[in-house]
C-alpha cells in the first residue's frame, strides 16, 4: 500500500482583506472526517509587501465553533478580539485562538512590518472543536519562539518544532505548548537537503503533510511546494527523503467522527446551530 493516499495542489489564490493572499491548502468544500479535526488551511506563500503607512489586514469579523491557528514563518501580525485580547507575533511564532461560543477578531500587519514592508510567510489553520466544546468560552494563546520546543534531528537532518501534541526522538518526548480540545500533533519541520527521516504516526489518526517549500520524495514519488499530502489510513510511519531543503507542516489528529456543517465563519454540527449562530451574531451576543 502506498503511504500517500492522494495529493492536493492549490488551484486558486484569493485575498483575505488586503493583507493576506491565501492559497487554499485544505479546501473548504472537502471539510469532513477525512481531515478531522483539521478543517481548512490557507497559506500566503512568501509574499512581498511594499512599505506603507497603512496596516493591511482584515477588520473585525465573527467566528463560532472552531479554532484559528496562525503560524508566522516570516513577517509580523497583530491580533485584537472582542474579549480584549491583544497580541503581536513574529517569525516562528503562533497565535491559537479558540472562537468557542462566539468571538469577533481582527488581524493586521504590525505597524513596524507595514512601515518597512517585507516578506509575509504565514499559514492559518482552522481546527474543529468537538460538539462538547463548540460553545466553550473563547480563549487566546500566544506561543512565542521561546516557548515552542525544538528538537535537532540526528545526523544534522534538520529540526522539528512542536506546536501542539508530542514528538519523540531517541526516547525523549517533547510536548508542545498549545492547549487543545482533542488529541493532535502540529509539527513545524525543517529538513536539510539530501536527508532521509522517518516520522512515527498514530495509525488511527488522520495525517496530512503540507509542503511549504522544497522538494521531497515518499515511496520514490516526488512532491513539491504548495502540495498537501494525505497519508493513508493505518500508516504507522512515513519516510521522507529530501531533494532540497524543505519546510513542512505535519498535521496529525484523532478524528472527531461528528457531523460538520459550515457556513462562512461558523462551523457547527447541525443546520439549526448554524442558524442560531447567525441569529446570535445579529443580536450582538458574541
Amino acid at each position: 500500500m502506498n503511504t500517500i493516499q492522494r495529493v492536493y495542489s492549490s488551484d486558486r489564490s484569493t485575498w483575505v482583506g488586503d493583507g493576506f493572499p491565501t492559497n487554499s491548502m485544505l479546501p473548504m468544500h472537502e471539510m469532513g472526517n477525512a481531515t478531522s479535526p483539521f478543517l481548512v488551511m490557507g497559506y500566503t506563500g512568501e509574499y512581498q509587501f511594499s512599505p506603507t503607512d497603512h496596516q493591511r489586514g482584515v477588520g473585525m469579523h465573527p467566528h463560532r465553533g472552531f479554532e484559528t491557528v496562525t503560524i508566522v514563518y516570516d513577517g509580523e501580525v497583530e491580533h485584537f478580539d472582542s474579549k480584549g485580547n491583544k497580541g503581536q507575533i513574529g517569525k516562528n511564532e503562533v497565535q491559537w485562538m479558540t472562537a468557542g461560543k462566539g468571538i469577533l477578531h481582527a488581524e493586521h500587519h504590525s505597524k513596524a512590518f507595514a512601515k518597512t514592508g517585507g516578506t509575509l510567510d504565514m499559514v492559518q489553520l482552522w481546527v474543529n472543536l468537538p460538539s462538547t466544546a463548540k460553545m466553550t468560552e473563547p480563549r487566546y494563546q500566544e506561543l512565542t519562539e521561546a516557548n515552542i520546543p525544538e528538537v535537532k534531528l540526528d545526523d544534522e537532518h534538520g529540526i522539528v518544532r512542536v506546536i501542539a501534541g508530542e514528538y519523540t526522538q531517541n526516547d525523549q518526548t517533547l510536548s508542545g505548548p498549545a492547549l487543545t480540545f482533542s488529541p493532535m500533533n502540529v509539527l513545524d519541520v525543517r529538513l536539510n537537503a539530501n536527508t532521509e527521516h522517518s516520522f512515527d504516526l498514530n495509525p488511527n489518526w488522520n495525517t496530512m503533510i503540507f509542503i511549504l517549500s522544497g522538494e521531497i520524495s515518499v515511496d520514490g514519488k516526488t512532491y513539491h511546494s504548495m502540495q498537501t499530502l494525505y497519508v493513508n489510513a493505518n500508516t504507522s510511519a512515513v519516510k521522507v527523503n529530501t531533494l532540497s531543503n524543505a519546510k513542512l507542516l505535519i498535521l496529525s489528529g484523532e478524528p472527531l467522527n461528528e457531523p460538520v456543517v459550515a457556513h462562512g465563519p461558523f462551523v457547527m454540527n447541525t443546520e439549526e446551530e448554524i442558524q442560531k449562530a447567525f441569529t446570535d451574531f445579529r443580536n450582538g451576543d458574541f
